[in-house]
């Protein structure tokens, strides 16, 4: 820890560190020195590229006055610190909280909206103004898209499962060639789900449900939505997105849901973790975040406050309602075929996610019910 802090000029000795969470792809600590308190992150995948890209895109973000905690500067004027082969870096500790769907008022929802469109006009801006920085972000891959950790945190660069959903990212399987984004940004396009594979995952999944012991209720209601997916998929095979369908990609955070958005009082004190910061249809982002923040514990989404969201974020983010309503079918056929939280239990072994399972089943079977009334709260 010496070490490390030697290479921050002010930062102060070493009083306390304290793990704040532990993920898959980082670990983040609160490190109280004799200066203050940061929040210290180990980037657990090492690419000190990607990571010197993120901590560029939130100090451009920063001065066009989004909430962000970019890195503290190193005495070389880097921000990545790497020490025995791990990269690490030290923000600013934020003191906030986080707030979901059902904290926040039909204006506070406008405001979120109003928000994230500010992200993604901004971010086509500061990453346009380096092209270099494009290279390698195509989105992250398999099952990372839903890799969280499972320690609520507050403080920058946290990795926690949100309430409903730990981001099942976008189906991954290569489709059309890359394309860009304003020009500059390569995008990797994905063909949606072939409705055919997803029979042979929930059949397999099935097989390790039933067989799952000691079986508990958990079991049974998996078994039960496994199936009850199948006869949905079934009747709604025919509505898969086509090739290209997708809405136009831009960069996007990502990770955006309410553990990576803290609240001081009722306004935004920071949006952190930026590590999935990529070139993805912008539109997409919008509407998972919704559903992330909005879903109530029975799987429907307060659609008023859906609405005020999706007004401010249009008209924030220059996107219009036919591009919104794409992006709306893509992700509603993405939950529809996504069963992440199944394959950790039953496949890793990993049960952090079970908790999710109820809201994030129920959403998707309510979503394809109430399809219509979805679409219009999101391009009305």
């Amino acid at each position: 820890m010496g070490a490390l802090l030697r290479r921050y000029r002010g930062a102060g000795e070493p009083l306390s560190c304290e793990p704040v969470t532990q993920g898959l792809l980082n670990r983040g600590y609160r490190l109280v020195t004799t200066r203050g308190s940061y929040f210290l992150k180990h980037h657990l995948d090492g690419d000190r590229d990607a990571i010197v890209r993120q901590h560029r895109a939130t100090q451009r973000l920063q001065e066009l006055g989004l909430p962000v905690a970019p890195p503290v500067e190193g005495t070389d004027g880097g921000t990545v610190a790497v020490i025995g082969g791990h990269c690490y870096a030290l923000h600013p500790w934020i003191d906030g909280r986080h707030r979901d769907g059902a904290q926040l008022t039909v204006r506070a929802s406008s405001r979120l909206g109003a928000l994230l469109g500010l992200v993604h006009t901004c971010l086509d801006h500061v990453m346009d103004a380096a092209p270099g920085d494009a290279e390698g972000d195509a989105g992250a891959s398999g099952d990372a898209a839903a890799d969280r950790g499972a320690h609520p945190a507050r403080g920058p660069g946290s990795r926690t499962l949100p309430a409903s959903d730990a981001g099942p990212g976008r189906d991954r399987r290569p489709g059309a060639a890359s394309g860009t984004a304003s020009g500059t940004a390569p995008y990797a396009r994905y063909e949606s789900r072939d409705p055919a594979l997803t029979y042979q995952e929930i059949s397999q999944l099935l097989a390790l449900a039933r067989g799952h012991r000691p079986g508990d209720a958990f079991d049974e209601l998996a078994a039960h939505r496994l199936t009850e997916r199948r006869a949905l998929l079934e009747r709604h095979a025919h509505r898969r997105p086509p090739p290209g369908a997708e809405p136009a990609p831009g960069w996007v955070h990502g990770d955006f849901h309410p553990l990576n958005l803290l609240y001081r009082g009722v306004e935004p004190a920071a949006i952190v973790d930026w590590d999935r910061l990529a070139v993805q249809p912008r539109a997409e982002e919008a509407v998972r975040a919704a559903a992330i923040f909005f879903v109530r514990p029975t799987g429907q989404l307060e659609l008023r406050k859906v609405r005020a969201y999706a007004t401010a974020y249009r008209r924030a983010a220059g996107v219009d309602a036919r591009e919104l309503a794409a992006a709306v079918h893509r992700v509603w056929w993405e939950r529809l075929n996504d069963f992440w939280i199944l394959r950790w239990r039953y496949v890793r072994h990993d049960s952090r996610a079970d908790p999710q399972f109820a809201a994030v089943s129920a959403l998707a079977v309510w979503w394809t019910k109430e399809y219509e009334a979805v679409r219009e709260a999101f391009t009305a």
